[in-house]
């Protein structure tokens, strides 16, 4: 047996005893689940450790570090959607990122310090770290940075200046730094057309609700998995939602203060002629109504909640 064919037999047996140990530790988490809290401790926080300790297997150890990630996020975000609001933590400790998902940053940074060409780590690791609670740490700094690490391995990497312009927009409402960066994405050799007139738009009209559909329409077509493209569809779904809970709103409004009636009934207001039947969002659960005349998203659609929008698109005609 000459040398190659041994290296071959060799990573052939790692990759399948850690399969192996991958079922048995499913098995046993199955019988025996622990804790919550338990194992929730890394032994090694330094990636340039980890790095020499893994010699040629760093892209391996970085899969596997990504995959304690998702775990670790996912857990802990179902976690906390479970807990009863009587649970949840206080506002003082609900964005604070080394209480509540304490060892997410960490786990994506030794991710990308032992594959710092980790492109999925970067990009959804941003958008992990951004949400805010209880979907997240609610850590835009945090995101900034990990996308920043990932330019200092890759400059030209315009789609992590996209994402760091969007970061800035969507959870920090800083228009100015997101032009900026929308700009400085399309300085780069390659980019697509669309970031010019991106950081003009988010700069003339930062944060109302068509530059967030320009924004989000962007990122769909530039997404590079099927994930981040789900997720951009489904936030266009929600600014839609809005759109119409905006429009209707108004009919039922001017309805009400006209007739003085307080209908509360999709019903009541068919009969009315207010409406052409029951009111639905996009996925095509009907919208409730409120005792006080509110429209709102029902909490059994697939949109819910929906986002906090930027100041700007919060705004409401003639407020």
């Amino acid at each position: 047996m000459n040398d190659s064919t041994r290296l071959a037999a060799i990573v052939a047996l790692m990759v399948a005893l850690m399969a192996a140990a991958a079922r048995v530790e499913a098995e046993r988490e199955r019988r025996y689940p622990s804790d919550p809290e338990v194992g929730e401790v890394l032994s090694i926080t330094s990636g340039a450790v980890v790095r020499r300790l893994s010699l040629a297997y760093a892209p391996l150890a970085a899969d596997l570090y990504w995959i304690r990630a998702l775990q670790y996020y996912g857990g802990t975000k179902r976690r906390f959607a479970a807990a009863p609001a009587a649970l949840m933590p206080p506002p003082a400790l609900a964005a604070d990122a080394d209480v509540q998902f304490p060892l997410l940053y960490p786990l994506l940074d030794l991710t990308t310090t032992l594959d710092p060409r980790f492109n999925a780590a970067y990009r959804f690791g941003s958008v992990f770290l951004a949400e805010p609670f209880p979907s997240g740490p609610g850590r835009p700094d945090l995101a900034v940075a990990l996308l920043e690490k990932g330019l200092r391995e890759r400059p030209d990497k315009w789609e992590y200046m996209h994402d760091i312009a969007f970061v800035h927009y969507w959870y920090e409402e800083n228009y100015q730094a997101a032009a900026a960066w929308f700009d400085k994405a399309s300085r780069v050799p390659g980019a697509p057309w669309w970031l010019k007139s991106l950081a003009a738009t988010t700069l003339a009209q930062g944060g109302d609700r068509r530059s967030s559909q320009q924004m989000w329409t962007a990122i769909r077509e530039s997404a590079e998995v099927d994930w981040l493209k789900r997720d951009a569809e489904r936030r266009l779904l929600q600014l839609r939602a809005l759109d119409e809970i905006d429009r209707l709103q108004l009919q039922l409004s001017a309805f009400l203060k006209q007739t003085g009636q307080r209908t509360t009934t999709w019903q009541g207001l068919v009969r009315a002629s207010v409406v052409p039947g029951v009111m639905v969002d996009p996925t095509g659960t009907p919208y409730e109504l409120t005792q006080d005349g509110a429209i709102q998203l029902s909490r059994s659609s697939p949109l819910w909640p929906l986002p906090v929008e930027p100041q700007a698109a919060r705004r409401r005609p003639g407020a």
